[in-house]
């Protein structure tokens, strides 16, 4: 039987060979910097005798043994007196003595099987002009290699993750930037942890008062928010690592480099890096998905005070007795109603209505809701000043003072856009900071995209990742469009708000004839059941042609139904059309069917299940 060589054997023989390949790259890679400075075939000696220092972005790692692998081929470097590779960050340090070549580094670990960038270098007595501190030009570091594009996306987010999946899947390598924690707002600090605390003030909401109170006993909840807030954020951590950290773990074509990036030009972005120095990346496409953060309103006194933003009522691990919440759209109302059902006593400060871009009606219902369960709204209403007194805030308004231990302030989210030097790349704003793009994701400056909140599409996740998808498939070579006509949204509070398409008065700004009915839930069958009519289904048509063009809803579950209007808009269903389709009984969404068909019936007059 042929003995087999021992591990230990076939990995020296392996690293040998792996040196040996090396060579006329080693041999070429000094000549290239040799006559960069000057040289005719080799490179001067460094009159210094310091320790030098290089970090390189390793690619192509997969395990904990390729990590392994890379380090042994570095130490077979010359000059090199410690190499630590980490498979996790995608690094390798190296250190050793003037010999120490960043161009032969690069070159042992190309020869190894992996590919290799210069991230950084240190501690070189007289460091090449243009050398110290960059990352080798992706062109030369793809001579020879099949020349895959190269990628720089900055974020990790919802449009990060979906572009670098998508483009890594097309052929790229991807090099993705951030500067915080992976997996940006939604599921750190936005989307999840915000249903989470919804829902678990739900519950508490149900326990103490429910339509059902007569047959089964209310009781007062005992709320012991720190161990909800843990349970909350374990779960955030378990998504996190499950639907970013993991992925990207896993994906050899993309690389993680942690650091802040801004614009050289439109063909490369220097980036600051967490752990010091900086790097220059440069990329054949690039994407910019940095996301938002709250908006600030410039009210005098604000900035000195310990106010919150949705970021901090989150991670809360208290439940203020009297909060004060400056704003009227989603995020501000669906924290005020959940720390209102957690025990707070909430006012809502609006400088309009709630809702106030939205049909009329939505902000009606949901005040209404709201004032019946205690929440107090406060309707054109603007505050002039804020103090922070003897541990209360102070919010100075026409209607006189209010007094609050805590003060969220949820007035919208702005891009992130600051600090990038866009213009360095030819890339224009609009006036509230968001990147301007087209339908393809472009921005005016060619091979630079945008996606995500950062951009001056709607501000939705799913949107986000949607629009990532298509960037990347037109970064790579495709032509594919983001159609937003019959873009769903809900809001997440008792009743929910559901809305797709026109509201009345959009489709009269753009000129359009419309026909609409708006039906009261107490002739919704499923609501009747559940003994909660609180709301509406409005249908919005074209008139004449009678095709539906947008759906507003206030309802338990609205957000459950709205799907099937974006698909009957999607298909230019008519009304009429929606309303011969078959629905089950005793469901929300039955409620668009009935809705339609007061196109032309009285629904009152119909048996409870009539076709």
């Amino acid at each position: 039987m042929e003995q087999r060589p021992s591990f230990k054997t076939a990995l020296a023989n392996s690293v040998a060979a792996a040196v040996s390949r090396a060579a006329p790259l080693l041999a070429r890679a000094r000549n290239v910097v040799g006559r960069r400075l000057g040289a005719e075939e080799t490179v001067a000696a460094p009159q210094s005798k310091r320790e030098n220092s290089v970090i390189l972005q390793i690619a192509g790692m997969t395990c904990g043994g390729c990590a392994s692998h890379v380090e042994k081929a570095l130490l077979k470097a010359p000059g090199v007196h410690e190499a630590k590779v980490s498979y996790a960050e995608g690094t390798a340090r190296v250190s050793g003595d003037e010999a120490l070549d960043p161009a032969a580094l690069s070159a042992a670990v190309q020869a190894a099987g992996y590919q290799a960038a210069i991230a950084k270098r240190a501690g070189a007595a007289t460091p090449p002009e243009g050398r110290s501190g960059k990352i080798i030009d992706r062109e030369a570091m793809r001579e020879g290699r099949g020349a895959p594009l190269q990628v720089a996306i900055i974020g990790s987010g919802g449009a990060a993750m979906a572009a670098a999946l998508r483009a890594a899947e097309d052929g790229a390598r991807v090099t993705l930037i951030e500067r915080g924690v992976i997996g940006g707002v939604c599921v750190n600090v936005g989307c999840v942890p915000s249903k989470i605390m919804i829902r678990a003030a739900h519950i508490a909401h149900l326990r103490r008062e429910s339509p059902f109170d007569d047959g089964i006993g209310a009781s007062k909840p005992a709320i012991k928010r720190e161990k909800l807030l843990a349970q909350q954020q374990a779960r955030v951590n378990e998504l996190r690592h499950a639907k970013y950290e993991s992925i990207l773990e896993g994906n050899t074509a993309i690389a993680v480099l942690r650091g802040e990036a801004r614009f050289k030009d439109s063909r490369s972005l220097i980036v600051k890096l967490n752990e010091g120095g900086e790097s220059e990346i440069g990329f054949d496409r690039c994407l910019i998905a940095t996301g938002a953060s709250p908006a600030v309103p410039p009210i005098p006194g604000l900035k000195e005070t310990p106010y919150w933003t949705s970021t901090e009522a989150l991670e809360s691990d208290s439940i203020p007795e009297r909060l004060a919440v400056i704003g009227s759209s989603v995020v501000a109302v669906e924290l005020a109603q959940a720390f209102a059902r957690l025990g707070g006593k909430v006012s809502i400060l609006a400088r309009s209505t709630l809702f106030f871009r939205e049909d009329p009606a939505i902000g009606e219902a949901v005040t209404a809701a709201f004032r019946a369960e205690g929440i107090e709204v406060m309707e054109h209403t603007q505050v002039s000043r804020v103090a922070h007194t003897n541990g209360e805030f102070v919010l100075a308004t026409v209607n006189g003072e209010l007094r609050a231990d805590k003060l969220l302030v949820a007035t919208g989210r702005a891009p992130n856009t600051r600090g990038l030097a866009l213009e360095a790349a030819g890339v224009a704003v609009n006036a509230q900071g968001a990147v301007i793009i087209d339908k393809h994701m472009r921005t005016g400056a060619p091979h630079i995209y945008a996606a995500g909140d950062c951009s001056d599409q709607p501000q939705f996740v799913y949107v986000a990742a949607a629009a990532g998808t298509r960037a990347a498939i037109n970064m790579t070579g495709g032509e594919a469009a983001l159609d937003l006509t019959a873009m769903p949204a809900v809001v997440f509070i008792d009743p929910q708000v559901a809305t797709v398409g026109y509201s009345e008065a959009e489709a009269r700004l753009d000129g359009i004839e419309i026909d609409s009915r708006t039906l009261t839930l107490d002739n919704v069958p499923r609501a009747l059941a559940n003994f909660d009519t609180r709301g509406f289904i409005k249908l919005v048509a074209e008139a004449g042609s009678g095709r539906l063009i947008g759906v507003q809803a206030v309802a338990p579950d609205a957000g459950e139904l709205i799907q099937t209007a974006a698909i009957a808009i999607r298909a230019r269903m008519t009304v009429q059309e929606l309303a011969n389709q078959l629905f089950p009984y005793l469901t929300m969404v039955e409620g668009l069917k009935l809705a339609a068909q007061t196109f032309n019936k009285d629904v009152k007059q119909l048996s409870c299940c009539a076709g």
